[in-house]
């Protein structure tokens, strides 16, 4: 019965671009591997975190960075297994390409993941980020986000309101034109 069981499970199996894999018949629960993946039109989790923040000579600067510091702006909330990596700095860098359109439509843009400050700063150095960059290494935020598979945050992106509600969210984002994705949505929320 033990190895039906295991069967049925890696036969639900679906892999997906980037050799990533998903359990499409139970996508809610799938999400829940993670955490609880906050709900649009819901408060978005509260959260604390020290990490990189520019700085004014250029070089990051450690800061602790919260969730009521974004209140009256958007904010794109980002979650990326690890710095240096092939398919988080693409993400990284379309953020970055599109951060003077974001900040036109009165969004910041910050990304955690498990990485300490010290790896953010040469991550932000390295790339040219000009946004925070916050370390989550015991997941308890991106658990709180849904987007936490020890020891990694999991691709998952939030857009947050200025009142601090959750307006929109992708999960097993794909890191070429994720930035581009989710500033059309932006534009869009608010236009509407």
């Amino acid at each position: 019965m033990r190895r039906r069981t295991l069967l049925q499970a890696i036969a639900l199996l679906a892999p997906i671009s980037a050799g990533g894999f998903t359990l499409l018949p139970f996508a809610r629960r799938a999400d829940a591997i993670g955490g609880i993946l906050p709900q649009s039109n819901q408060p978005a989790p509260d959260f604390s975190l020290l990490g990189i923040a520019p700085g004014a000579s250029g070089r990051g600067v450690e800061t602790r960075v919260q969730l009521a510091d974004f209140r009256g702006s958007w904010l794109v909330l980002y979650f990326y297994p690890r710095d240096f990596t092939g398919g988080c700095t693409l993400e990284a860098r379309g953020f970055q390409r599109d951060l003077a359109s974001f900040r036109a439509a009165g969004a910041a843009v910050v990304g955690i993941s498990a990485d300490d400050p010290d790896s953010h700063a040469e991550f932000c150095s390295s790339e040219g980020l000009a946004f925070p960059l916050l370390s989550d290494p015991a997941g308890k935020v991106s658990q709180a986000y849904g987007s936490w598979i020890a020891p990694f945050s999991q691709r998952h992106t939030f857009l947050i309101d200025p009142t601090g509600v959750v307006r929109a969210s992708w999960s097993a984002v794909r890191p070429s034109g994720h930035s581009s994705e989710v500033l059309a949505t932006l534009q869009g929320l608010q236009a509407g």
